[in-house]
């Protein structure tokens, strides 16, 4: 049974050890993780942690346990930081880490794996088709919108930060979107466009303890949450308070909280979700789109923003994540 997060609870920073936040990487979203990271290292710093910047494309990860850092907190994105394979290798080296373990990071990190899981436990997500690299053929790409309708997304299922994403109006975007796509993925994920309210949904804890923090509504120019809107536009509108009525504020909780526990995520995390309210439909009713296992936490980023509204400064945030590192296997567990 794991114990409920104390967000009022003493850390002792320096028995935390030597910190290594680790930022940067070779993924797509190295740019903003080195935003994250410089903001989280300061954080910890002004908390009194012995932290220090790593950076795993310039120093291989051995160094981490033979320059004795104690733990380490993740503000990598996006593959070999969020996939599972970093974690892997933290629990090879028996370092804990913040966020969540190898198997919830992998199946999060691959969008239609995530899909395939919560649609099992009956969670709801947009319906899907996707494109494998033998299926890339004109005749195919251009039929996808007759299952799926138009418009429609398309999207590498295993990127952030909507990186390589297209909005789809009609079959003659479907080619040069799918191309686009699969310069940052083989595999290509083509999706049921939603329209209606873009919201977020952090998480704090693991299993029945963990806590789901306020949703955040996100208004984006023309709907537009591209990468430079997220992360260096101040044209987009974030609403935290979303101004959703307070039975659906409480079901976006509800559902964000069953997709988190059912992926098996632990530490923190964030559901992107859609609220459908065109007039076809009619039903406001909420999609799953993807969980972040290793959010944001840049000047832009939404965990900080729904934190603070829950009375968590970005410094006890970042403490607090810190203090709940941990392995999937701990170094002192019984075969």
């Amino acid at each position: 049974m794991t114990a409920a997060i104390d967000f009022d609870q003493v850390i002792d920073a320096a028995a935390l050890g030597k910190v290594a936040v680790l930022t940067g990487g070779r993924s797509a979203e190295r740019e903003v993780s080195l935003m994250s990271g410089a903001g989280v290292l300061q954080a910890l710093r002004s908390q009194g942690v012995d932290a220090h910047a790593f950076d795993p494309a310039e120093r291989p990860l051995q160094a981490l346990k033979d320059e004795g850092y104690a733990r380490v907190f993740i503000a990598l994105h996006g593959r070999g930081g969020e996939d599972g394979s970093l974690q892997g290798a933290l629990e090879l080296l028996q370092l804990p880490y913040t966020g969540s373990g190898v198997m919830a990071s992998a199946i999060a990190m691959d969008k239609t794996m995530t899909k395939r899981v919560w649609l099992a436990e009956g969670l709801p997500t947009p319906r899907w088709v996707l494109l494998q690299p033998g299926q890339l053929q004109r005749e195919r790409v251009i039929a996808v919108p007759d299952d799926l309708g138009l418009p429609l997304i398309v999207k590498p299922p295993r990127e952030g930060s909507s990186i390589g994403i297209s909005k789809v109006e009609g079959y003659s975007q479907m080619q040069e979107a799918v191309k686009l796509a699969a310069q940052y993925d083989p595999d290509v994920l083509c999706e049921e466009f939603i329209a209606g309210i873009e919201l977020t949904c952090p998480v704090l804890g693991q299993g029945e303890h963990a806590r789901a923090l306020p949703v955040v509504r996100i208004a984006a120019p023309d709907g537009n949450y591209d990468y430079e809107h997220k992360y260096f536009s101040d044209d987009t509108g974030y609403h935290c308070p979303s101004g959703l009525p307070p039975e659906e504020e409480a079901e976006v909780q509800r559902l964000t909280l069953a997709a988190y526990r059912t992926l098996g995520c632990r530490g923190w995390g964030r559901a992107d979700l859609m609220l459908r309210t065109d007039l076809r439909n009619n039903d406001r009713k909420i999609f799953l789109l993807e969980m972040n296992t290793s959010p944001g936490m840049t000047g832009h980023s939404l965990v900080p923003m729904s934190a603070r509204q829950a009375g968590i400064s970005y410094e006890r945030l970042c403490l607090l994540l810190l203090a709940q590192a941990t392995l999937d296997t701990r170094p002192d567990a019984t075969a």
